[in-house]
């Protein structure tokens, strides 16, 4: 694998002042190691499994198992069944920020849904009233239908439109938006995967500039107290904290929340409370993840399917 070594070395230095750290983070992506299968169970899960679980941790969701390694889960029949969706649990610990949502939620908005993990993952955890789960990709989008129908995820829309439409058609609608934004994907490496250009300044401030764009139109439509979560699978500083920065001086509205089961895995580069999972834990490849709440007091609005004609595809 060729990485550029003085932009990763750059990089360690910036996430890491330990210098084992830094040569722990480094050789994880270098020399990548395979991590524990993970499930999320969408139906009720049967008594008699045809595989192992792993020992819980003390915060994962009752709904999300962690196989051992080798276990591969899409060959199972309760796979094909729509029993359970297949993740990294570096989304699951994403998502977990979620958990610090108490209040009824009624709408879920997922800006950057496909392949469909996080949308799963918000629909079981808080039984919205809808479910509106959005690509702008085309060609992801098969993929994102298709999961969302195995996993019999209901009441739930499809829509596949450019985040500004939203901004300005549906308003304050939300009770939560989730944007797990598109980025340089640097995590992949971890994965034994490629991400060619991931660590390059010119790729990484292309990427951010267009999660600024991405967050701004998702907190236009978020209702008044509800929440913005926010998430990536990259390293850099300017794809994460700096975003969030961002956002919170543009939108004085919103106010970040502090997840008590992540403190541990809180952000050193930023006072805003915001956690990071690196692969060298052993448990996923990496994450970043934030969620922010507005504390607007003005009216939610509802959503009028009319405003955009076109663009929703019911798949129920």
């Amino acid at each position: 694998m060729e990485i550029p070594s003085n932009l990763l070395l750059k990089l360690s230095k910036r996430l890491f002042k330990n210098l084992e750290n830094q040569e722990k983070f480094i050789e994880a992506l270098i020399k990548p190691k395979p991590f524990l299968p993970c499930i999320l169970w969408c139906q009720e899960k049967p008594e008699n499994l045809p595989f192992i679980v792993e020992r819980s941790i003390s915060w994962q969701p009752s709904f999300i198992d962690r196989l051992p390694l080798g276990t591969k889960p899409g060959q199972y029949s309760l796979h094909e069944q729509g029993y359970f969706y297949s993740l990294d649990f570096s989304s699951v610990f994403a998502a977990s920020i979620l958990l610090e949502i108490t209040q009824p939620v009624q709408v879920i908005f997922d800006m950057c849904a496909a392949p469909g993990g996080k949308s799963i993952f918000a629909w079981k955890l808080l039984q919205p009233e809808l479910l509106v789960s959005n690509e702008v990709i085309g060609k992801r989008l098969g993929m994102l239908i298709s999961n969302l129908k195995r996993c019999q995820i209901s009441p739930s829309i499809v829509v596949n439109r450019d985040s500004s439409i939203f901004a300005e058609s549906i308003p304050l609608s939300s009770d939560l938006v989730i944007v797990d934004a598109p980025c340089t994907g640097q995590s992949l490496l971890a994965k034994g995967e490629k991400a060619p250009g991931c660590f390059h300044p010119s790729a990484i401030n292309k990427s951010a500039n267009r999660q600024k764009r991405i967050i701004a139109n998702s907190a236009q439509i978020v209702a008044p107290q509800g929440y913005l979560a926010y998430m990536t699978c990259t390293y850099s500083p300017e794809e994460n904290e700096e975003v969030c920065e961002w956002l919170l001086r543009k939108f004085p509205q919103f106010k970040p929340v502090e997840v008590s089961h992540l403190k541990d895995s809180q952000s050193h580069l930023t006072t805003i409370p915001c956690y990071r999972m690196f692969p060298q834990s052993g448990l996923g490849a990496g994450a970043f993840t934030v969620l922010f709440k507005n504390t607007n007091e003005c009216d939610k609005q509802e959503i009028d399917t009319d405003s955009i004609s076109g663009v929703w595809m019911n798949i129920n």
